[in-house]
């Protein structure tokens, strides 16, 4: 299965909620955190949802 690796880039003080929780549901804790995550049209979905607080750093195929 193909993965991607998300790093947390921008703090999420002072975002909505909502974006917090997109946050925690990635895995994502902490400020330059990596997480590995599979490359699913939903993680995809998350990630979108929030750009400005994170980044794509690599895909595998």
């Amino acid at each position: 299965m193909d993965t991607i690796k998300i790093r947390q880039v921008r703090s999420a003080i002072g975002y909505s909620r909502k974006q917090r929780e997109v946050l925690r549901s990635l895995g994502l804790r902490r400020l330059h955190q990596v997480v590995e995550r599979q490359d699913l049209p939903a993680v995809r979905g998350m990630v979108a949802k929030i750009p400005h607080l994170v980044e794509v750093v690599e895909e595998k195929a």
